[in-house]
């Protein structure tokens, strides 16, 4: 397993794969001042021949970052998981390549994540949510049942979404909001109940 990003995120990557067993082989960025993090040797920018067959995760919390790597990225690339063995995964949830669940996080029964997401610590996730691309839910932040969320959107820390709404995609819900109608594409909401205050691009 590799890692493409030597940030923050990937610390926090990195404890839930080793936790899990798996071995970390090194970690690429595109910053050439960054030659180590924690125990690990950054290569520089991406190299498939160093990756080889072994699987990527792309550790970079931005969403729209994500997305624009794995964009121009070779699409044969085996993209790998990361979950951290005390979070609480149902038998009965799919998650997609490339997503990560950190410590203690719940997913519950037939959820279903999309691909490149980022389950935060804590964060909890109720029954039949749905969750697409390049989402990611902070820590803290609750998911009641039947949520969706569109790609890219990001729930912010200690954020609680009542059963049933839908976010739009590449919509920021900011800390501690209580959403309690759907919110639509590309807008900033905040506040209890959570209001739109601006459009996002």
């Amino acid at each position: 397993m590799y890692l493409y990003g030597a940030s923050g995120h990937a610390k926090v990557i990195i404890d839930s794969l080793k936790a899990s067993g798996k071995q970390i082989s090194g970690i690429f960025d595109d910053n050439p001042n960054v030659k180590q993090l924690l125990d690990f040797k950054v290569f520089g920018p991406f190299d498939g021949t160093r990756l080889g067959n072994e699987e990527l995760i792309i550790s970079i919390g931005l969403n729209n970052i994500r997305k624009k790597i794995v964009e121009n990225l070779p699409e044969t690339i085996r993209y790998g998981k990361a979950m951290h063995p005390s979070a609480i995964i149902s038998e009965y949830a799919n998650l997609g390549f490339g997503t990560v669940v950190m410590q203690g996080a719940v997913i519950q029964s037939s959820v279903s994540i999309g691909k490149h997401c980022i389950i935060n610590t804590t964060a909890s996730v109720d029954h039949d949510c749905v969750i697409e691309d390049y989402v990611h839910i902070s820590p803290n932040a609750t998911l009641c049942g039947a949520v969706y969320v569109g790609e890219g959107s990001h729930v912010g820390a200690g954020a609680v979404v009542i059963p049933g709404i839908k976010v739009g995609k590449w919509s920021l819900v900011a800390a501690g909001a209580v959403v309690m109608k759907d919110v639509p594409d590309n807008v900033l909401v905040i506040g209890n109940p959570a209001r739109v205050v601006k459009n996002i691009v």
